[in-house]
């Protein structure tokens, strides 16, 4: 019996951890901040006491929904509130520019120079004469403005003019016809269904999105249906 209670519970306490995951987002696998590591090892060390817990499961499992409740909490209050992202997440750091280098810089953001020049090497930047700026990000990633001379080069430095490419319009989005997009291309609803009749749509309510470009290269999207 205690065998099948073990069962049921290390199954629950995967099925709760898929869902508060979901909840939290993909944030937490592509990239950690400081609480989402926190959040993370915290609520995977739960879920494992939780498939172990036969007596009172409800208590890990609550932990859990706490724990993943606060972190949903927090994304709200940094995207309401950017300010706030100064003391959740923290601020960008420069590390090096213009040839110096910023060594209390360094000590605030918990590097010494040898793993700075790791990071560097990483990115294919062997010399330090060849970066402008480095900055280390609040997610713990490097970032780096080489100087001028190994920048690639762009058609401005050779002094040439490309044909600038065709940009898109947006006509329709989400089943609603943006008519003041309509206007700057000088077109109007007349010719615009006329383009959809052409594609056998009867109304704009069934296009997700329609683009349109400087050549009225015409280009939509149905809206998807889901299948039963």
């Amino acid at each position: 019996m205690s065998f099948l209670i073990l069962c049921l519970t290390t199954l629950g306490s995967f099925v709760v951890l898929f869902i508060v995951a979901k909840f939290v987002g993909h944030k937490q696998i592509a990239q950690l901040d400081f609480f989402d590591y926190i959040t993370g090892i915290t609520i995977g060390s739960i879920a494992a006491e939780m498939a172990t817990e036969l007596e009172q499961p409800w208590k890990p499992l609550t932990a859990m929904v706490i724990y993943g409740a606060i972190t949903l909490l927090l994304s709200v209050i940094s995207n309401k509130a950017p300010r706030s992202r100064k003391y959740l997440n923290g601020t960008p750091t420069i590390l090096m520019d213009h040839g110096k280098l910023y060594r209390e810089n360094m000590k605030k953001a918990k590097l010494d120079l040898s793993e700075f020049m790791v990071m560097c090497r990483q990115q294919g930047y062997f010399d330090l004469t060849s970066i402008q700026t480095a900055i280390f990000e609040y997610n713990g990633k490097l970032t780096i403005l080489p100087v001028s001379s190994q920048r690639p080069a762009t058609p401005n430095d050779l002094n040439l003019a490309p044909e600038q490419e065709l940009l898109f319009t947006e006509l329709i989005m989400d089943g609603r016809i943006l008519e003041d997009n309509l206007k700057r291309m000088g077109l109007d609803l007349t010719w615009l269904d006329k383009q959809l009749k052409q594609r056998h749509i009867s109304s704009a309510k069934d296009v997700f999105l329609a683009v349109c470009d400087r050549n009225l290269k015409f280009v939509l999207y149905e809206q998807s249906r889901d299948k039963n």
